[in-house]
């Protein structure tokens, strides 16, 4: 028979999915994929089963109910100061991850360069080489993850259509500089280069910081799409409502891809995502205080059992150096380990490189119940207890 399509025939399953199910198979405490194990506000949910019962459950509009577009365009000026048109510079998507496809699918073309940053997001590679797209990879190293300002410059090109970056990132947890900001700007205008932005966890973001989004630095306006999530900010990761905030020159052929990808989003969830985005200041302020709490509880668990914890300024996760814990010689062997003998399920950090990663670093969820995080920390104390009892 003819070859499927090569982009996608011979993938392998995601990182994410493969621990999951040795998470399932060995009764793991599942720290490894990026998902809250508590549902968002119930006045949300509220407004969302209300909205289904009440209906109309028919298409919406292909850009989205006009309140969540409006709902979109107010927390971009509440939030940055960004003055956005509801109507021609906001489209809704079902999830962060349509809404990737479709500015990729309608901004490059093939032989395109697209600069991306490692570690990256699984999605990125393939859905940049579906579009024909030739992949620049510049990556940040850890344990600082510092943008090395010579690789992007050299990353940039005449041939450079776009730069996808993803701020706050995962998974390094790290949040860009002002000054890193400002040369991805930079390059961007020199090149003539578009910035695409994934910024799920915009409102994920610690210790007194604020996100700023590249969309606001001088003379990014009109070449910047701003990629937001319902999911991260509302802690409902399985509604799927993403939302592209951009100048209207590139949302017009974005909503020609949106329209052959999913063409809309179901409309009781784009409600109750439209009332969510205008709960006050303290909704926001306490997701950020518990989840920063969560990190501390976590950090300080896995330090005391000798684990090298990484800062995290953002996000779900923290990362950790093992290369000296003896669990195995890579991050894969330890991740295998840990959830096959202790029962934690982590995720190797070489799995968001795209080649010759580093493979000391692994990376743990921390967006779950205190329970949880608990009963993790406990297991991998026996465990690591019973390696050193072993070794002695």
């Amino acid at each position: 028979m003819k070859p499927t399509n090569p982009v996608f025939t011979g993938i392998d399953t995601t990182v994410f999915e493969t621990m999951s199910r040795l998470a399932m198979a060995h009764e793991a405490v599942n720290l490894g994929q990026g998902f809250p194990d508590v549902d968002g506000p119930e006045d949300i949910r509220q407004k969302a089963a209300q909205a289904l019962v009440d209906g109309p459950n028919q298409y919406p509009p292909m850009l989205g109910l006009p309140e969540l577009r409006q709902a979109v365009a107010a927390a971009n000026k509440r939030f940055y100061d960004l003055d956005i048109d509801a109507g021609s510079e906001v489209i809704v998507t079902s999830g962060a991850t349509e809404a990737l496809a479709d500015c990729i699918f309608a901004l490059v073309s093939p032989g395109d360069e697209v600069v991306l940053i490692e570690p990256l997001y699984d999605c990125y590679l393939p859905l940049v080489r579906q579009a024909g797209g030739v992949p620049v990879r510049v990556r940040v190293t850890p344990p600082d993850w510092s943008l090395n300002e010579a690789a992007l410059r050299d990353a940039f090109s005449e041939k450079t259509k776009a730069i996808l970056i993803n701020n706050p990132m995962n998974p390094t947890a790290k949040v860009f500089s002002d000054e890193e900001l400002q040369l991805v700007a930079d390059l961007c205008k020199e090149h003539d280069a578009y910035a695409i932005c994934d910024e799920v966890y915009e409102h994920l973001v610690f210790d007194g910081a604020a996100h700023r989004p590249l969309m606001a630095f001088d003379g990014m306006r009109e070449r910047t799409l701003r990629v937001g999530s319902a999911g991260k900010t509302f802690s409902l990761t399985g509604w799927k409502v993403g939302y592209i905030t951009g100048p209207a020159p590139l949302i017009d052929p974005i909503a020609k891809a949106h329209q052959w990808v999913t063409f809309t989003t179901p409309p009781n969830l784009q409600k109750a995502v439209a009332f969510g985005l205008g709960k006050d200041d303290a909704y926001f302020e306490g997701l950020v205080g518990d989840l920063s709490e969560k990190r501390d509880r976590m950090a300080r668990g896995l330090s005391d059992l000798g684990f090298s914890v990484l800062p995290c300024a953002a996000t779900y996760f923290l990362t950790c150096d093992v290369s000296n814990l003896g669990l195995g010689a890579t991050d894969v062997e330890v991740c295998e380990t840990l959830v096959k003998r202790a029962g934690v399920a982590a995720v190797p950090v070489s799995a968001f490189y795209g080649s010759e990663a580093p493979t000391g670093f692994i990376r743990f969820c921390f967006c779950k119940r205190d329970a949880v995080i608990d009963e993790a920390l406990m297991r991998l104390r026996t465990f690591l207890t019973a390696v050193q009892t072993e070794s002695a």
